[in-house]
């Protein structure tokens, strides 16, 4: 009954099966192993925020370029305040607010944006608190450029004059007249009342859309494996009953079979 096992078709099926499950469940465990990367990552940002904290400052030159072991580390910085602009859509223990961004320009002509703080609201240039004048020397939390679209930068276009959605240097370069660190800070207290920004964890290190991504194809393989599994026993069970039907005397001869069967019809062992 089961010589079919040994027909062309069949070795075909099952090369199939036996190469599949294990390729399937390789691609899952490696999904799985993504997304536990990410949940350790996210784990090791959270530290890494809350010892820098308590680490002494250093000077910027020291820790740039700004990558995931540098990124919310204290940085200090001289220079003298310059532009202004304002940071829409930035929320903050779950209010909807705006950063207040001012360039920095150092000794060096570049210039380094500094978040001074956090307002509720929309953007108001009048509500905003003037910058300190002269030379002052900053101290605040590290951060990389941001692409748009991730963390909390936005992807907005057309917005006024003296507003930006990102805080990168490519979305800067355009607004002022001299170089930029490819970096900012937020100041760990906020300016003239504003609150301090967040520090924020640094891209692809925390549970965001890509890990759940990788969490729903880790179960896509896993459940492929099922339904390999499946179809491979329900076609093993219709030939089975072909086969015993058979050799009962069920079925008609092929040339009569491919006739009847497109009506429905199977010949009863009486011939009937």
């Amino acid at each position: 009954m089961y010589r079919f096992l040994l027909t062309p078709r069949w070795w075909g099926i099952n090369v199939f099966l036996v190469l599949s499950i294990p390729f399937c469940i390789f691609m899952g465990s490696w999904q799985l192993g993504r997304f536990e990367d990410r949940v350790e990552d996210h784990r090791s940002a959270e530290t890494q925020a809350e010892d820098a904290r308590h680490e002494a400052a250093r000077p910027l030159g020291e820790l740039l370029p700004v990558d995931k072991s540098t990124v919310g580390k204290q940085a200090t910085v001289t220079g003298r305040y310059a532009e202004q602009l304002l940071v829409p859509d930035r929320e903050l223990d779950g209010r909807r607010g705006y950063y207040v961004l001012t360039l920095l320009r150092t000794d060096s002509g570049q210039a380094l944006p500094v978040v001074r703080g956090w307002l509720p609201g929309e953007p108001d240039p009048a509500k905003v608190p003037a910058a300190p004048g002269g030379e002052v020397t900053v101290t605040g939390a590290l951060h990389a450029s941001e692409s748009p679209g991730s963390g909390g930068a936005g992807s907005r276009s057309g917005l006024p004059a003296g507003q930006t959605s990102a805080i990168s240097t490519a979305a800067l370069v355009n607004l002022v007249p001299y170089d930029l660190y490819d970096a900012w800070i937020t100041l760990n207290e906020g300016e003239s009342g504003m609150q301090a920004a967040p520090v924020s964890a640094p891209e692809n290190t925390g549970l965001d859309l890509k890990a759940f991504q990788n969490l729903g194809y880790t179960a896509e393989w896993f459940a492929f494996v099922g339904f390999v599994i499946f179809m491979w026993f329900r076609l093993l069970r219709r030939e089975v009953e072909l086969a015993r039907d058979a050799e009962l005397g069920l079925l008609l001869p092929d040339a009569e079979q491919d006739g009847h069967l497109e009506h429905g019809e199977r010949r009863s062992p009486s011939g009937v």
